[in-house]
């Protein structure tokens, strides 16, 4: 099967790059999009996928990878309302599917999503790129908050993972982590696909999943998806062809 060339777009309003910017670029055919005004655990209506869809469709784009549907935070520690917020999730997907929808990266990680000590950090040919320096990393988790919230004021940008309403919250947040231990992370994100996988076959969407970014533990939290053992650990987990993985060559 050829490679299928889709470009990442952050949407009308948070994103500088416009639609007639990428359709300018020779091969793209899909844009990789998502509701980046949804927090976690929220339904993803349909009349507001509807408003991207037009958008998109209006520049001859398909729309079939989204990056991300993100987790509710009480699907990663475990807490017993997790199974209402998993019961949104499927109601995405089954959303998401009447709109040609076939792959949902997503990742599992605690609190943060990518994490970088740099945005802006020049490379050899004049350009710059996102950049990770891990003696930088230190215990002061809300410094890096406040830089990577710093950026997103400046030029009018939502990250997904850093939304403010989420770093608002940021020590309520690391106490709730606190009980959960590698081995449980894992647990509960077992929970999480053996719960989806039903409906993943039914609209026919695979949930891949993104390496852990960085691969290894920042803050103290457990990251999972960090080496070859522990991608063989998590496909060998929920063995079903919808349980899929999302190659990114930042993180691997």
């Amino acid at each position: 099967m050829p490679m299928k060339m889709g470009w990442r777009w952050y949407g009308e309003g948070n994103d500088p790059i416009t639609l007639n910017d990428i359709k300018q670029i020779p091969g793209v055919t899909s844009i990789v999009w998502a509701l980046h005004n949804k927090m976690p655990g929220e339904i993803w209506e349909i009349d507001e996928i509807q408003k991207v869809a037009d958008q998109i469709h209006a520049y001859g784009f398909d729309m079939d990878v989204v990056e991300s549907v993100n987790v509710h935070d009480d699907i990663k520690i475990g807490l017993p309302t997790r199974d209402k917020y998993i019961e949104n999730y499927k109601q995405c997907i089954r959303n998401l599917s009447k709109f040609g929808v076939k792959v949902i990266c997503y990742n599992f990680m605690p609190i943060f999503d990518w994490t970088r000590t740099d945005l802006f950090h020049p490379v050899g040919d004049g350009s710059t790129a996102l950049f990770y320096q891990k003696d930088m990393i230190q215990d002061d988790y809300k410094a890096m908050a406040d830089y990577i919230l710093g950026f997103t004021e400046k030029y009018n940008m939502t990250f997904p993972g850093w939304e403010p309403e989420r770093m608002a919250k940021l020590d309520e947040l690391f106490k709730a982590y606190a009980p959960v231990t590698k081995e449980k992370l894992w647990e509960n994100l077992k929970y999480f696909l053996e719960a989806l996988m039903p409906t993943c076959r039914e609209c026919d969407i695979k949930m891949a999943i993104h390496m852990d970014d960085p691969p290894w533990d920042i803050f103290g939290l457990p990251r999972l998806l960090v080496d070859a053992e522990s991608i063989d650990r998590f496909l060998s987990m929920v063995d079903d062809e919808y349980n899929c993985l999302t190659l990114c060559s930042g993180s691997l």
